[in-house]
């Protein structure tokens, strides 16, 4: 994908940012418990999608996600239709 086509998807979606072939969204609770029920939903989401983030949970209440397709080097579309997904989870 190239970068215009990339920073166009980018405006469609919450607090994510390219970063290199990947973009990635930092997020921060309230919590721990909240991060990792976070990080949960995160991971149903990317299951069902048979598409995986990078997922680094840092300090007790940071998470970082990472996205990118390995198959295609770079960005795709897919990493922006899961983002979108990502924005809409809702914590209990």
């Amino acid at each position: 994908m190239m970068k215009e086509e990339a920073v166009k998807y980018l405006n469609q979606v919450k607090d994510w940012k390219l970063v290199g072939d990947a973009i990635e969204k930092n997020c921060k609770f309230s919590n721990f418990r909240q991060a990792i029920e976070f990080i949960n939903k995160v991971a149903d989401a990317a299951e069902s999608e048979n598409h995986h983030p990078d997922i680094l949970l840092w300090g007790w209440n940071n998470v970082k996600l990472t996205l990118t397709t390995h198959a295609v080097k770079g960005l795709s579309k897919n990493d922006f239709a899961l983002a979108s997904r990502i924005d809409k989870i809702k914590l209990t």
